[in-house]
């Protein structure tokens, strides 16, 4: 039984997760925020569940930064984020690269001591369903 599928952006990769999300973090850590340009990553965790690529395995690399254990997992060919095994016993997923929807809210906000001073206030933003006028 496949619980999640998802893809990358140019549809090279795709991948199939089977199993259940221990935790959704939202993290604003600074390395977070240069590998993704925003003002945080969303990521999912398990320890259990399985990942199976569909197609395009030879696209997927990984960076690991040296000295710490932040690394990430993307295809060669767009860039895109895509799930990462590099901590041993541990599925990394961001929840972006998810085809399938997410029915799990974030668990938390990690690091916030390095949160963006423009993230402070995103409530107050206007708001439009696309790209305004």
């Amino acid at each position: 039984m496949t619980d999640y599928v998802g893809s990358c952006l140019c549809g090279t990769v795709s991948f199939e997760i089977k199993g259940d999300f221990d935790s959704f973090f939202l993290c604003h850590c600074q390395h977070c925020q240069k590998d993704t340009g925003s003002a945080h990553a969303a990521n999912l965790f398990s320890r259990s569940a399985t990942l199976v690529w569909r197609s395009g395995a030879d696209a997927v690399t990984s960076f690991t930064l040296p000295g710490s254990r932040h690394n990430k997992s993307f295809c060669k060919v767009c860039g895109s984020a895509l799930p990462n095994t590099q901590i041993e016993g541990l599925l990394v997923v961001p929840a972006g690269c998810l085809d399938t929807e997410i029915s799990m809210v974030p668990t938390a906000h990690i690091f916030l001591s390095s949160r963006a001073a423009w993230d402070e206030e995103l409530g107050e933003v206007p708001k439009f369903e696309g790209l305004p006028d």
